[in-house]
């Protein structure tokens, strides 16, 4: 499978090249896309980088995208046009541009997620059974990346709110904290810390007036996200066209 990254010149986009170089699975780097275009020369120069979508001349497998969400519309006509899988492991898509992804999905096969982490989407499988075993428990969600992180909250702390919703339907989400502010009855904080190259780090916490359950999970390098959307571009070949996440890829599994 030959692989085409978007967004090649970022961090994500050279951990990704370097993992693909050691070997894994039946992964083989094709080329690359970033704005910066192609004298940055990706991770090194033995990669074609292109400055635009448009100027792609080299046959690749799947698209997988670490670059900004602001190129999401670009990034699904150039999918779509190509008729090749798409792997989005970006974060901090707007409503409309979410709209545009699952549009997408239809014609062809998209993998869309806010977090690559096998041990984040366990914890979100995890937090939903804790949630509905706890039914008046107070929860709250403390995530925390590091100080050049753009988005908050993090896209993961969204995603594990939503699993929190699907459960508790009534639940109503507060990021952060100040002033005179009592905590309501259906309240899901967030919390957001920005602090030095912290990889990754989510907590839900589960307390009644006897008890807490804390469910965390930290990374302890961007590796582990780069090896998620790997396996997502495996997970996707031969699939048919719809939307698909991690519990998809941890059924797969």
């Amino acid at each position: 499978m030959k692989v085409l990254i978007s967004g090649i010149c970022g961090h994500m986009g050279r951990e990704l090249c370097s993992l693909i170089r050691s070997g894994k699975g039946d992964i083989e780097l094709s080329c690359g896309v970033d704005c910066v275009g192609a004298e940055k020369g990706g991770s090194d120069a033995s990669v074609k980088v292109f400055g635009a979508f448009d100027d792609v001349d080299i046959p690749f497998d799947v698209i997988i995208d670490f670059s900004h969400h602001s190129a999401t519309q670009n990034l699904l006509r150039f999918a779509t046009d190509r008729k090749k899988g798409l792997v989005i492991a970006t974060t901090g898509q707007t409503d409309e541009e979410k709209a545009l992804i699952y549009s997408a999905s239809s014609t062809l096969p998209v993998f869309f997620a806010s977090n690559y982490s096998i041990g984040v989407a366990t914890l979100i499988k995890m937090a939903k059974t804790a949630v509905r075993a706890m039914p008046e428990a107070d929860i709250e969600i403390v995530e925390a990346h590091h100080n050049c992180k753009l988005d908050a909250p993090s896209g993961t702390a969204l995603s594990i709110f939503e699993a929190v919703k699907s459960v508790r339907n009534d639940s109503v989400m507060k990021c952060g904290r100040s002033g005179q502010c009592k905590r309501t009855e259906n309240e899901v904080g967030i919390h957001s810390l920005r602090m030095a190259n912290v990889a990754g780090r989510h907590e839900i916490h589960i307390t009644t007036d006897s008890e807490e359950l804390v469910i965390k999970h930290e990374a302890f390098s961007r590796g582990v996200f780069a090896k998620g959307a790997l396996d997502a571009a495996l997970f996707l070949k031969d699939k048919p066209s719809g939307l698909y996440g991690m519990e998809d890829l941890l059924g797969d599994k």
